[in-house]
């Protein structure tokens, strides 16, 4: 009871080696509970994060996914101590470290939280050499006994992460995004972190290597026993990845659950709506595919208010009273859902038929308009001063499919030839009446 007291006024200094275990016995290293974040002040005010709680247990990847804006990143500074919370607290390993801890402690969270961001642009020093980058961390806190120990520990921090030693003298500036990515990872798996929260970490990445950074940080946290709070919008990789999964929708945390158990009972809407966008790799299929979009408006929250609740086997979603009957009913069915559906049947054919007849005819509409067929006005003009010529010339460009100058030549030549027919009439009229 003094201990928990002495937490809440902010004076523990140091982690304790374990943090508390859940019923299950699981250590939860990191939790969220009712967190806000909030950014402006009076009017202005956003409120990028709403009552989020998730707790990440010791040696899982928990991933956080959402579309762009959704919080993720907002959610993953929170936790290095980056973006103030306006309400709610962080907790690591039961102890606190939101808000103002003591320096101590937060050097130590420093320590033991490492970040990769989602820019390798802007978080790497410009200025520093990428040895100077990777060893920053190591000079700060003296992790290395002397001179040959740290070049040896940031030596062997750039192979694991597939640079040379040679890399170490150069400046970001000389790399691609996805070598300054390398190196923000190396950065942080140097200092020997317990926890990482990798913004997007592949999202700089080219296609090929992707895998090899994610067998690397997979690798990692088996050598090292990490945990990692993986921040992504791509569904597909962070099924292969994720023991359990958190999907935030702005600012709201909709649905936890184990990984395959999110893909086999999305329950949420917007779960539903995040995973039917997955792209299937058989073209003709994706064609087929029929996207389920999020709507908000389905929800009637008005009288009955929503909360994030457990429904069943690890799985927490978040609804009001009658969605929450509802998606326990479904989860207790075991049957799994289908986020995906695929057009079949006649009455599909039918709609997949029409929509091949309408990209048909809109590219043969595209086709028969030469290139050159602008419709420009200068036909139009040069049609009217030179009527005799631009009657004839229109009906050429309509015989080779020149449709739109067709046309343009054809307005000008008729309205050149009745400003011709005016212009006469009134010639007439004049001579005849000099004539009387």
């Amino acid at each position: 009871m003094a201990q928990e007291n002495q937490e809440q006024k902010g004076r523990v200094t140091r982690f304790p080696e374990h943090g508390p275990k859940d019923k299950e016995g699981r250590e939860i290293l990191l939790s969220l509970k009712n967190v806000d974040i909030t950014f402006g002040k009076g009017d202005n005010a956003v409120k990028a994060v709403q009552n989020a709680s998730f707790d990440i247990y010791k040696g899982e990847t928990f991933s956080l996914v959402g579309e762009s804006g959704s919080g993720k990143t907002t959610v993953g500074r929170a936790v290095i101590r980056v973006n103030p919370l306006s309400a709610g607290e962080i907790q690591y390993k039961g102890v606190r470290i939101s808000g103002k801890i003591p320096h101590s402690l937060d050097r130590q969270v420093i320590r033991n939280i490492q970040m990769v961001f989602q820019d390798p642009a802007a978080s790497l020093n410009e200025r520093a050499t990428v040895d100077y980058i990777i060893s920053e961390g190591l000079y700060n806190f003296h992790l290395f006994e002397n001179e040959a120990d740290r070049v040896r520990k940031v030596e062997k921090i750039i192979n694991e992460v597939g640079l040379l030693p040679e890399h170490l003298t150069r400046y970001p500036h000389e790399f691609s995004g996805g070598q300054r990515q390398r190196i923000g990872i190396a950065r942080a798996m140097v200092m020997e972190p317990e926890l990482v929260v990798a913004d997007e970490p592949i999202s700089a990445l080219d296609v090929s290597i992707r895998a090899q950074v994610l067998n690397l940080m997979k690798k990692f946290q088996a050598e090292k026993q990490l945990t990692y709070l993986f921040i992504a919008h791509d569904l597909s990789v962070v099924r292969f990845i994720s023991d359990r999964i958190g999907v935030i929708y702005k600012g709201k945390i909709v649905e936890v659950a184990e990984a395959e158990e999110l893909f086999d009972y999305p329950l949420h809407p917007y779960t539903h709506s995040l995973i039917s966008a997955i792209p299937i790799p058989d073209p003709q299929l994706e064609k087929n595919k029929v996207l389920y979009t999020y709507d908000p408006s389905i929800h009637d929250y008005s009288t009955d208010k929503p909360e994030f609740v457990n429904i069943g086997h690890d799985h927490y979603v978040y609804g009001n009273k009658k969605e929450i009957e509802e998606y326990k009913k479904i989860r207790e069915s075991n049957v799994p859902v289908k986020p995906i559906t695929i057009r079949t049947g006649a009455a599909d054919e039918k709609i997949i038929h029409d929509e091949v007849a309408a990209d048909q005819k809109a590219e043969e509409q595209i086709l028969a308009h030469p290139s050159g067929d602008t419709g420009t006005i200068w036909l139009a003009i040069l049609s009217f001063l030179l009527p005799i010529l631009g009657l004839p010339a229109a009906y050429i460009f309509k015989a080779h499919n020149y449709i739109r100058n067709f046309k343009m030549c054809k307005k000008g030549a008729i309205a050149g030839f009745i400003t011709l027919g005016v212009i006469v009439v009134l010639f007439l009229i004049l001579l005849l009446l000099a004539v009387i």
